[in-house]
């Protein structure tokens, strides 16, 4: 139940109807938006709501959804059901669209019908129904063109008709050449006159002096007075019977349109039923294309009572301020059964009024079937009733006055809510006495609780905010007001009570303090400590809202650097047991290689007749220096010296520092590390430098100046493991991409892969990168923003440009 009949009105419906007939294409789709009601179904809500976010998906897909062309033929069908009668040639080619649009539905829905399933299946649930007629197309098709024009070959008859028509008039024009020709020779006529039609009949224009030596018939003067239309007596038979086969070509071709309104007569109520569905479909997609245009979304839909919005918006209010180019502050609300009812506190336009009629409107076009403007992680549930008290009802026929006729709506409200009603109410207990106002407006919230209704009310009574604060079932919400700026933030916070800033705004506005301090003193400065308290309360709790946001920030950061360290640390000792297993393999195969020449000195001795005893010295020499170097560790024999060795660094005086400019050849430090390196190049700000065998461009600032040499890759350990790793940083940056994909992570995983993606881009002087990210809530989004403002790498960020995807992808720009 809507009440009162106005709601639409109050809470700014009626133009969201008006805009939802602009976008549909037939008068079938228009009646269906006239239509639309207010349904406390559940199961009709998901379906309208589901129907309509399918439709979206099909237009967001770029796909061609065959509803251009349609026209409204059900009169044109309903004119030929009495036999005999007929649709003119012209309005044949609205019947044909029409067919012409059921046929492409039809195969559009089948397409998209696979084994299990179809892709749309509530639309396809609609779909279904319709019928295509392609043999009444094609018989429309056989008897007109696409201009509307019956064709000469729509039946044998209107053929020879149309044949001896054109024979007869090629023989009058060659008649009528020949009298003009003979009337211009004796001066009757002008040598250029051309031939002129009267009532269907060709005549030549002759002057008034001359018309008895034309031998014909007059049909026509000027109205001048000064030219006469006659019709020459050689052609008179002749046209005679062009107006006779004229005839016989309308009575051949209403036979024809006849017999064809004979074949469509059958099928009249089928079209009649596909017109509807289509109608029906029309109508879904207005609803898709203003969903898209006010960045609906399809919520989570509960069965029963239940408010948990986030970004919800007016969307009047979002069109109203779009074409003045300005942003609106969305809405993000959450009523519960433990907190059913909100009371909203606040300065006067400060938002409240607006926060009420959103509620309003976003509920009320749920359950209507239109998508909502709220992310796609609300939940909206069914309420059976949705009551608003908003604005001045007052009635001099009706005897009411303002607060008389808000004390009637209240009877109302109570006679009629129950557990499942939503009510709406402005300005609660204004209009009367603030004491006694407040007082029954008390009372009456008292009934709403014990009732277990929810609501959304505003109010200035501090009696009402006490009451919330101190209730089950209720809960304190305000709307924020900038005390510095003086101005207000329309953004709603829900568990504490706002002030009415009434003494700040009267500063503002320049009231005199003498009034100013004397209303201070009649209202006495418990009341002026206590509003003060409100808003010290709502600053700190922002305040330390805002604080432990920066310490999970900061928590979450920490975390992911550590979790990188360790990872690198991990892949240091990986490469240093692989280089020096590589190490042992190339002693191994150089060991086996020196055993076949040890082999054969021993066989040139033999064949020098050496000493046994020498010989025998040799081989026992031989197999100890084999099992010496099986046996020692690798990093102890000469031969496996190219394994890494961790080498004591030398101590490096670094007290002969000096605040000269960095130049190129400078040996050089990275602000924090114990590496040095040489300066190969300087550009701007930035400097190329050589870490050993890695180069990489860092800022001059972070650079520092060092008498200690930088170390060639073959003689230590750090280069060793830099040209080993060379490779496959080469590689990670050829695979290094312009964007990272976050979408579907937790907070601290995107946060984490963030972190090491800007290191590489930072790395690999990338100049732009992109994040998607998505929209949902835009938590993640915030969050990643913030860690973005704490790198120093990072000069900027924005939004992608909305054909690219808009608030889902954040564009970075890097020094």
């Amino acid at each position: 139940m809507i009440y009162p009949n106005s709601f639409e009105n109050k809470v700014g419906f009626t133009a969201i109807r008006s805009l939802l007939k602009e976008r549909c294409q037939s008068p079938a789709g228009v009646d269906y938006c006239d239509s639309m009601a207010f349904s406390t179904d559940y199961e009709v809500v998901k379906a309208s709501l589901i129907s309509t976010s399918e439709l979206v998906t099909i237009l967001e897909s770029g796909e061609d959804f065959p509803l251009s062309g349609i026209s409204d033929i059900s009169q044109l069908l309903a004119t030929i059901r009495i036999p005999g009668t007929m649709i003119p040639a012209q309005e044949l080619t609205q019947v044909r669209k029409g067919l012409e649009t059921i046929g492409g539905l039809v195969a559009f829905f089948n397409s998209k019908r696979h084994e299990e399933g179809s892709e749309y299946p509530y639309l396809d649930e609609k779909a279904r129904l319709l019928v295509a007629f392609p043999e009444i197309i094609r018989m429309i098709d056989r008897i007109i063109d696409r201009f509307g024009n019956i064709k000469d070959n729509a039946s044998p008859g209107l053929a020879a008709i149309r044949s001896q028509l054109s024979a007869t008039a090629g023989t009058i024009n060659s008649m009528m050449r020949r009298v003009i020709s003979r009337a211009a020779q004796a001066g009757y006529i002008e040598p250029d006159t051309n031939p002129a039609i009267r009532d269907g009949r060709l005549v030549i224009p002759v002057p008034p002096m001359n018309k008895r030596r034309i031998s014909g018939i007059v049909h026509d003067e000027s109205a001048s007075g000064k030219t006469v239309f006659i019709e020459p007596a050689e052609i008179v038979e002749a046209n005679n019977r062009v107006r006779e086969l004229q005839l016989e070509e309308r009575r051949e071709i209403a036979r024809i349109l006849t017999l064809l309104a004979d074949d469509l007569r059958p099928h009249i109520d089928e079209i009649s039923a596909s017109l509807s569905i289509v109608g029906e479909l029309d109508f879904i997609h207005a609803k898709a294309l203003f969903a898209r245009e006010i960045d609906a979304h399809m919520p989570i839909l509960e069965s029963k009572p239940e408010i948990e919005w986030y970004h919800a918006v007016h969307p009047g209010l979002l069109l109203s301020l779009r074409r003045q180019g300005k942003e609106i502050v969305p809405l993000d609300i959450t009523l519960t059964p433990h907190n059913r009812i909100l009371i909203i506190s606040g300065p006067n336009a400060g938002g409240k009024s607006v926060c009420l009629k959103t509620v309003g409107i976003v509920q009320y076009m749920a359950q209507c079937g239109i998508l909502p403007p709220v992310y796609e992680n609300s939940h909206i549930g069914i309420f059976s009733d949705i009551f608003v008290n908003i604005g001045d009802d007052q009635s001099i026929e009706d005897d009411l006055s303002t607060y008389s006729s808000h004390l009637k709506d209240m009877k109302y409200f109570l006679a009629n809510g129950n557990r499942s009603t939503l009510v709406l109410i402005d300005e609660f207990g204004g209009g009367t006495e603030p004491q006694i106002g407040g007082a029954i407006a008390q009372a009456i919230l008292k009934q709403f609780n014990g009732k277990e209704m929810w609501g959304v009310i505003t109010t200035h009574f501090q009696n009402l905010k006490h009451f919330a604060e101190d209730t089950d079932g209720l809960i304190n919400g305000s709307m924020l007001y900038d005390r510095h700026l003086m101005r207000p933030m329309f953004r709603l916070s829900i568990g504490n009570p706002g002030s009415s800033f009434a003494v700040e705004i009267a500063r503002k506005i320049g009231l005199p303090d003498y009034i100013i301090s004397d209303a201070e003193e009649i209202v006495g400065s418990d009341y002026i400590n206590m509003d003060k308290y409100l808003l010290d309360i709502a600053r700190d709790r922002r305040y330390w809202e805002n604080k432990r946001l920066a310490i999970r920030q900061k928590e979450k950061k920490l975390e992911a650097q550590l979790t990188r360290y360790e990872d690198e640390a991990q892949q240091l000792r990986d490469s240093r047991r692989a280089i020096l297993n590589e190490a042992k393999e190339e002693a191994k195969k150089i060991l086996e290689g020196s055993n076949a020449s040890i082999e054969r000195t021993i066989h040139e001795i033999k064949l020098a007749q050496a000493e046994k005893e020498k010989t025998i010295e040799a081989r026992r020499k031989l197999t100890e220096e084999k099992e010496r170097l099986a046996n020692a560790d690798s990093r102890e024999h000469p031969l496996l010296e190219k394994a890494p060795k961790r080498k004591k660094p030398k101590a490096v005086n670094d007290s002969k520092k000096t605040d000269r400019p960095i130049r190129i050849g400078d040996n050089v430090k990275l602000d924090g590390q114990g590496t040095v390196g040489e300066v190969l190049a300087i550009e701007g700000k930035n400097a190329t430098v050589a870490f050993g065998i890695l180069k990489t461009n860092v800022k001059l600032d972070r650079l520092k100046l060092t008498i200690a040499r930088a170390q060639s890759g073959a003689t230590n350990t750090t280069a060793v493991i830099g040209g080993a790793t060379s490779d496959s940083q080469r590689e990670h940056q050829l695979n290094f991409k312009q964007e990272i994909d976050v979408r579907g992570m937790r907070v601290d995983e995107a946060v984490q892969a963030l972190t090491y993606y800007i290191d590489d881009a930072i790395r690999f002087n990338a100049k732009t990168v992109r994040i998607l990210h998505g929209t949902g809530t835009g938590a993640l989004r915030q969050y990643l923003r913030q860690y973005l403002d704490t790198v120093p790498g990072v000069r900027s960020y924005r939004d992608e440009h909305v054909q690219f995807g808009g608030a889902g992808i954040t564009v970075v720009d890097l020094d």
